[in-house]
């Protein structure tokens, strides 16, 4: 691999110019134009009687294909200029413009719902036995089973209409509030007001007393826009209730499930073994305690480093441990990971103004995706930069797949993820002796540590958060108090203390495209272990088994997945305790290696 690497993006092959690109304009105008052309479409459909019928919808399929690839397109690439740049402003209009156009297609794709929906059963299973339409017949069958579950088309596209400036609007909104802020932490003898990005790659410094003083700024800062963050939240958990009020859905888990195509039942069974595992992860943090020289570890503790794990790691020297290690799982993983580095699609610069986090987005008409984070050297970096890869190898594998089929959903994509991490991690701790071993080794715990512990904390406290908000308002000093409550209890009360305004700092509980954006993570690390257990036992000829899993991911559910490319059953405790051991296994490893 050629190095030195940038560690800006290419976004100029993509649209040139920018939030002021006069291509990216254009690009805008011709989308909207389609969505003139769809609604011409659709209101020309007609509920097929025949087979023949069926044949002339073809083309109203064709054209929500090609508006949600453009809107996909266009999403994307607003995402990425004001990720790089949170004060640029143009970028956040053209943002609203794409959100208005998402509106407009899914109201058309409410209307062609309302097609299938009305459709007779003898001459809807005809027409998925066409041959041009079987292949994404599981899609469609979602679609028309949405419809049915839904209020009235006209209703469904107003309430998306009035989303625009009422749900995403709101979430806009918080973006609006963490841009404007900064945080004020001593550098180099000096007090300088850093981005929340850039304070949040502070919180698991090695020294103590930074994390202490930083995350007591960090409390502080949330503290001074609770009121704000609460409005959002409330408003946000709102406009969903009274939706889902609408459509007659009680269950507010109703939608994320079947966003992730699980069922409850896995779910339930899922959070049942992780809460068997919990008292061996709780062993971990009390031995980290007491290598850090405390009576009990407090929130920014939980990620702190232990030994030579403070060691700086260059980008480069990063890049290049990623693809190699990738390398040894999968010649075509890590031909894409070489692939994105030496191309500029990741954006990994540490600098002012940039937003906090790290997420991968897909080009689907180039074909490309890119990633965004800031990269500080830090184990805990290199882990999010083999994470993302991961989504991005995903993506590269359904590239050519019907475009339905490649809508898959999260809690999937975090399995390429997790696993991706799982890779670099497991073949660095298998090289590595002495203290290097044990900082690299407690590095992959404290991801299990966050699966199962955080992300369950953000569960209870989202599901609690909801049936409260039933009643009304919920204020910022209700939701700290939640908050706290939540952790407590997903660390099995193993914390001092810990980060009651985590409701208000962290971005996925505004994040309006997916509702409940907790629980397919600890599903995506869950499934990605056992995916990896598995992979261990049958190592011959797995990457291509792997890669067949990734490309059904947009057309069966998880169960099914599961059932025919590992042959488990995700509804019994099995799997899910095979797949706890790779955390089991861990922790009992370093237990041992730090008596």
């Amino acid at each position: 691999m050629k190095t030195p690497l940038k560690q800006t993006w290419d976004l100029e092959s993509i649209f040139s110019g920018g939030s002021s690109s006069a291509s990216f304009h254009a690009f805008l105008e011709e989308l909207e134009g389609k969505v003139q052309q769809l609604q011409s479409q659709l209101k020309a459909g007609k509920v097929p009687q025949t087979v023949l019928d069926t044949e002339r919808l073809d083309s109203v399929l064709n054209s929500l294909q090609e508006l949600f690839n453009g809107a996909s397109q266009a999403g994307s690439f607003i995402s990425c200029l004001t990720a790089q740049n949170q004060h640029d402003k143009l970028a956040v209009q053209l943002g609203a413009r794409v959100n208005t156009l998402y509106a407009q297609g899914k109201s058309a794709l409410v209307s062609f719902q309302n097609l299938l929906a009305q459709t007779s059963e003898d001459i809807w299973q005809k027409w998925m036995e066409r041959e041009a339409i079987k292949p994404i017949s599981f899609v469609l069958t979602e679609y028309r089973n949405e419809a049915r579950e839904k209020m009235a088309p006209e209703l469904e596209s107003l309430a998306l209409d009035l989303g625009v400036d009422g749900y995403h609007g709101w979430g806009d909104f918080y973006d609006t509030i963490v841009k404007n802020m900064t945080i004020p932490v001593p550098e180099n003898g000096e007090i300088v007001n850093l981005s929340v990005g850039q304070v949040a790659n502070k919180l698991d410094e090695a020294d103590r007393s930074v994390r202490q003083d930083v995350f007591a700024r960090w409390e502080e800062a949330w503290t001074q826009v609770e009121d704000y963050c609460a409005d959002t939240l409330n408003h946000l958990a709102g406009f969903r209730l009274k939706l889902y009020e609408n459509r007659g859905w009680t269950d507010v888990l109703k939608e994320p499930l079947e966003i992730s195509r699980m069922s409850a039942q896995t779910l339930d069974t899922m959070w049942q073994v992780i809460n068997e595992t919990k008292p061996i992860v709780v062993k971990y943090l009390e031995r980290k305690a007491k290598l850090l020289g405390l009576e009990k570890l407090s929130w920014h503790d939980v990620e702190a480093p232990l030994g030579t794990s403070t060691t700086k790691i260059p980008y480069d020297d990063a890049a290049v441990t990623i693809v190699e290690q990738f390398g040894k799982f999968s010649p075509r993983m890590a031909d894409f990971a070489q692939m994105a580095f030496e191309k500029s699609w990741i954006e990994a610069e540490d600098r002012p103004g940039k937003r906090p986090g790290g997420f991968c987005t897909s080009l689907r008409l180039s074909k490309e995706t890119r990633i965004f984070m800031t990269y500080a050297g830090s184990p805990s970096n290199v882990s999010t930069l083999a994470h993302e890869l991961g989504h991005g190898y995903h993506q590269h594998v359904m590239n050519e797949l019907h475009p339905l089929n490649q809508n898959y959903a999260m809690n999937v994509a975090e399995t390429a993820s997790t696993l991706a991490e799982l890779i670099v991690s497991d073949a660095l701790l298998e090289a590595a002796e002495g203290q290097e071993k044990v900082a690299l080794l407690e590095d992959k715990i404290q991801r299990g540590v966050a699966f199962f512990m955080n992300i369950h904390a953000r569960f209870l406290f989202e599901t609690r958060f909801y049936e409260l908000r039933k009643k009304g308002i919920v204020g910022a000093q209700q939701l700290s108090e939640l908050m706290e409550q939540a952790q407590r209890e997903a660390f099995s009360g193993v914390l001092d203390e810990v980060h009651p305004h985590f409701w208000a700092s962290k971005l996925h509980f505004y994040i309006t495209n997916t509702p409940f954006y907790n629980f397919p993570y600890t599903f995506g690390y869950m499934f990605s272990a056992g995916i990896y257990a598995f992979a261990k036992k049958n190592p011959n000829g797995f990457a291509d088994q792997y890669d067949a899993l990734l490309r059904d991911t947009g057309r069966m559910t998880v169960e099914e997945l599961a059932s025919k490319h590992l042959g488990t059953d995700l509804t019994q405790a099995d799997f899910w305790r095979n797949a706890a051991q790779v955390t089991i296994q861990d922790v009992e490893q370093f237990l041992q290696m730090t008596e």
